[in-house]
């Protein structure tokens, strides 16, 4: 009985076959990365080439920008010109209400600002100087370059180049212009402050028109009142043919007591002649032609005062009304005087204007584009989005496995 048996082939340890199988790594494995192979890597061109290319474009092709700054504030004519007081009580650009003379001046603040940041300013700035030729010249980059004279557009590109701000220390409100010239950046700054000066006037002018108009409108009712009051006691006394019908009730009451006193007296006579004379004595009967004919007269100055439409007591009755009536019309008159002198003053205090703390300047150094601050952004925020996307490739390759 013969036994064969079978060698296993040779084998060497180069063999890549026998690598793998004896689990050692292979000469792929150790081979270090090639260039190709770090031109492939995600990070190279989702981080580094984009901040590359916006480096790339801020260096080399964005055009400088000035700032020129103007600070103000809003004020009244009341306030005093204290340092302390004027911080106190200047008109709130960013809100909130002013004390002293320029109660009103936060409102005021806060318009100004909404009109620099609108399209009205642009069109009014317009008639002293060109806002789109400024913002349109040859060194401006296509990024930051106005494309289209659109109210809208430029509105809204306006509100990127034009500011204002207010300083919460001080309480001043700042404006910041930004153009390609700093010729350019300090002209449309004074433009845009004399025209805020003009809007804060206009304004001011206008409530205090208001105040007035409200206050001229009460004096003219008032006299109104007065002249109507008049005319109708001038004519109820040419009616009436009494010029004080007070006078002619206290006159007829009058009157009637010198009578009852003279009838008292007379017939007290006619008591004491009945005493010694006859009935038929002529004495006696002129005593008694006396007395019927005070009774008669004081029934007569009664009657015409209680009773008719002539009578004494309607007359006072309605002269008073029309006194009374006059008497409250000289009162609201003097009350609209006074108070159209009050608003005069009250207007002339509390006027509202702009002063500026300090001028529009003339920038020598260009302060944006920030470059290196937005180049800096622009990695930080591809690093961080690339390394989310690494983040979440990774959970969901573990989860597929």
């Amino acid at each position: 009985m013969t036994t064969s048996m079978k060698l296993s082939p040779h084998t060497t340890l180069s063999d890549p076959q026998t690598s793998e199988q004896l689990g050692w790594p292979g000469e792929e494995e150790d081979r270090p990365p090639s260039w190709a192979d770090r031109l492939r890597a995600p990070f190279l061109w989702l981080v580094l080439v984009p901040t590359i290319l916006v480096g790339a474009y801020l260096y080399g092709f964005a055009a400088d920008q000035y700032v020129s700054e103007a600070r103000f504030i809003v004020r009244g004519s009341a306030q005093s010109a204290g340092g302390g007081a004027v911080a106190a009580s200047i008109g709130r650009v960013g809100g909130g209400a002013a004390e002293g003379g320029a109660s009103s001046g936060g409102a005021e603040a806060m318009a100004l600002r909404d009109y620099v940041n609108s399209y009205d300013a642009i069109r009014d700035a317009n008639e002293i100087l060109d806002v789109a030729a400024i913002y349109q010249r040859e060194e401006a980059d296509w990024w930051f370059r106005l494309d289209r004279n659109v109210p809208e557009l430029m509105t809204r590109y306006m509100n990127n180049m034009v500011t204002v701000t207010r300083d919460s220390e001080t309480g001043t409100g700042i404006l910041r212009v930004r153009a390609f010239r700093p010729e350019d950046a300090h002209g449309l700054a004074e433009a845009l402050m004399t025209l805020a000066e003009r809007l804060i006037n206009r304004l001011s002018e206008r409530q205090r028109n208001d105040t007035l108009n409200n206050a001229r409108r009460e004096v003219g009712l008032a006299e109104a009142r007065v002249l109507a009051a008049r005319d109708a006691l001038s004519e109820f006394r040419e009616r009436e043919q009494n010029l004080d019908a007070s006078r002619s009730a206290a006159a007829a009451g009058e009157r009637i007591n010198a009578m009852q006193g003279q009838l008292t007296m007379v017939r007290t006579e006619a008591q004491n002649a009945r005493n010694f004379l006859r009935a038929d004595n002529p004495q006696y009967i002129i005593l008694q032609n006396r007395i019927r004919a005070i009774e008669s007269q004081i029934a007569e100055d009664r009657q015409a005062s209680t009773r008719g439409g002539e009578a004494l007591l309607q007359q006072l009755a309605a002269f008073e009304r029309l006194v009374m009536e006059r008497e409250f019309a000289d009162k609201q008159l003097s009350s609209a005087t006074t108070s159209l002198e009050g608003a005069r003053y009250e207007t002339q205090r509390q006027q509202l204007y702009v002063a500026r703390v300090v001028q529009p300047s003339l920038p020598v150094y260009p302060l944006y584009p920030r470059r290196m601050l937005i180049l800096l952004s622009v990695f930080g925020c591809l690093a961080i989005i690339y390394a989310v996307g690494r983040l979440i490739a990774s959970g969901l390759r573990e989860n597929a496995s």
